[in-house]
């Protein structure tokens, strides 16, 4: 059996039945959840589901209980689905595992069992073989935004285009965070367009207070404007200060990829180019649109010559530690001072 990303299984859901058996496993669990509620659509009707249907703990479960769920007979449905989550927590040696590996050598033809691994956890080898497996990792920005579109339409949100340009740009791509703050969207908008307003009052930013906004005095070398937007920055839902010192330190090591490809002869005009390819090839998590990212890294490193951008990423990694430390008493002071640091002159930070 193959394996799929979460796009493949959607479409091969709209071609064939379900295979016998998935194994989820991957950092994002939104998609988990998603792949299950696709995996449910196809396979039992919603009025046989009470008794076609059964969903457990791994770490609940014995050989002889797993024996009797996946080999149940479906009620009145061509098929059942049984959900067992939190494998990652069945030993090898288990006799439960070994259970579920002589079930995967010949599955119940009526039954779809979906195996669910949490995020953090690497993909188990001897699972991947013996079924069809889904790696939900995170999505890339531009399917992000398409994804928060489908989302928020499922929920009868319509936004306008600032409106979720401004939720994307306060929230990141964290598809929990983002799919509770549609939940919320969609009860404050009652049916009405949701606007730039809306999603202000609801998250707690304004025009020109944003992360991005942050990032973008901070690598103009505009520490002042950057250090005074901290504050509203940290009180914006579901920010903190490890993740904005995580977003400094991304554009930093962003904008000294683009020195350095200056530094190497690349013209400033074909700065942008040079550098998507190398996102595009690299594909990390937590950027904003990539060619977008690309041309503000290019644009940066006007500004900041080698000895600076080390001095600067030195100091980043000096706030993170002490963000993490245990004794830190003052989240918004770290943070305050990394960026006024930056004022620091060339020839002291070398």
């Amino acid at each position: 059996m193959g394996a799929l990303t979460f796009d493949a299984l959607l479409r091969s859901l709209k071609r064939s039945a379900p295979d016998p058996v998935y194994y989820l496993h991957g950092d994002e669990d939104v998609l988990k959840d998603e792949a299950i509620r696709a995996l449910l659509d196809r396979a039992v009707e919603p009025g046989a589901r009470d008794f076609n249907v059964d969903q457990r703990s791994a770490a609940g479960l014995d050989p002889e209980a797993f024996h009797t769920l996946v080999n149940t007979p479906p009620l009145l449905a061509r098929t059942r689905v049984v959900i067992v989550r939190g494998v990652e927590h069945v030993k090898k040696t288990s006799p439960l595992y070994k259970e579920m590996a002589r079930y995967l050598a010949a599955p119940n033809p009526t039954t779809v069992l979906i195996l669910t691994q949490g995020a953090g956890e690497s993909p188990d080898v001897g699972l991947i073989k013996g079924t069809t497996s889904i790696a939900a990792e995170p999505l890339p920005p531009d399917r992000v935004a398409r994804w928060m579109a489908r989302r928020a339409g499922e929920l009868g949100l319509v936004l306008e285009p600032d409106a979720g340009t401004l939720l994307l740009d306060s929230v990141g791509h964290d598809l929990g965070f983002l799919a509770r703050e549609l939940d919320k969207l969609a009860a404050l908008t009652g049916g009405r367009p949701g606007t730039r307003s809306d999603v202000a009052a609801l998250v707690g930013v304004r025009r020109g207070e944003t992360l991005s906004d942050l990032l973008e005095a901070a690598l103009a070398r505009q520490s002042p404007v950057a250090a005074r937007l901290v504050e509203p920055v940290l009180e914006q839902a579901g920010m903190s200060a490890v993740r904005v010192v995580t977003a400094v330190g991304t554009a930093l090591i962003g904008t000294a990829l683009a020195r350095a490809e200056l530094d190497r002869g690349v013209t400033p005009a074909g700065l942008p180019d040079v550098l998507f390819r190398h996102i595009l090839a690299a594909r990390p998590f937590g950027l904003g649109n990539w060619k977008e990212e690309a041309a503000r890294w290019a644009r940066w490193a006007v500004g900041w010559q080698p000895a600076a951008l080390r001095y600067a990423l030195r100091r980043t990694l000096a706030a993170d530690c002490a963000l993490k430390s245990s004794t830190v008493s003052d989240d918004r002071a770290i943070v305050t001072e990394l960026l006024l640091t930056w004022t620091v002159p060339v020839r002291e930070a070398a």
